[in-house]
């Protein structure tokens, strides 16, 4: 049996999955455009919490430590000294 002049009611189905397409195109591009984007959240809630000279250090700090410039123990020490308390 045929339908819509011999396409079988497959029609249909490429208008929907060409609407959902569209759908998810516009969700990705406001996604990128908007201001967070979802993107390092945590960051910018750790920032708001310490002083930017205290982020600035922190950042020195964990650069030196994955270096392997300094020891955990000397890490951890370092830590405490800037009050970040972990």
């Amino acid at each position: 049996m045929m339908w819509d002049n011999g396409t079988m009611g497959w029609s249909w189905g490429f208008g929907l999955l060409a609407l959902v397409g569209v759908a998810i195109v516009v969700y990705v591009v406001i996604r990128l455009l908007s201001k967070n984007g979802g993107s390092d959240n945590s960051a910018s809630s750790a920032s708001a919490r310490m002083p930017a000279e205290v982020t600035s250090a922190r950042k020195i700090l964990d650069e030196r430590f994955a270096r392997g410039e300094i020891s955990a123990e000397q890490y951890r020490e370092q830590i405490r000294v800037l009050g970040d308390g972990r």
